[in-house]
């Protein structure tokens, strides 16, 4: 865990996000909270980590998701040598259906 992220205010966020009970609560909570820019964005960081999970090149990623080459390179720096909080994620949504 990042302790650079992490103080009262951030843990409240993250337990407002956890007392979401389904898809359409997120899209009320998220559209609230962020700008559409925002979510568009994390968003597409997640589907650049699956695809690079993958084995997608960065050429494939960036004509799928319109990332830039920074934007992925920054995400794959997070699979690589992050906190696996991508990698959690990518777990539960893909590889344990």
């Amino acid at each position: 865990m990042n302790s650079k992220i992490k103080d009262e205010l951030t843990d409240k966020l993250f337990e407002a996000i956890l007392l979401l009970d389904n898809i359409e609560e997120c899209y009320d909570f998220f559209e609230d909270i962020c700008t559409i820019s925002e979510i568009k964005a994390l968003a597409q960081r997640l589907e650049v980590a699956r695809m690079l999970r993958e084995g997608k090149t960065y050429t494939e990623i960036s004509e799928r998701t319109g990332a830039s080459t920074a934007t992925i390179s920054r995400i794959n720096r997070a699979l690589n040598y992050g906190a696996d909080g991508y990698k959690t994620i990518l777990d539960r949504m893909y590889d344990e259906k």
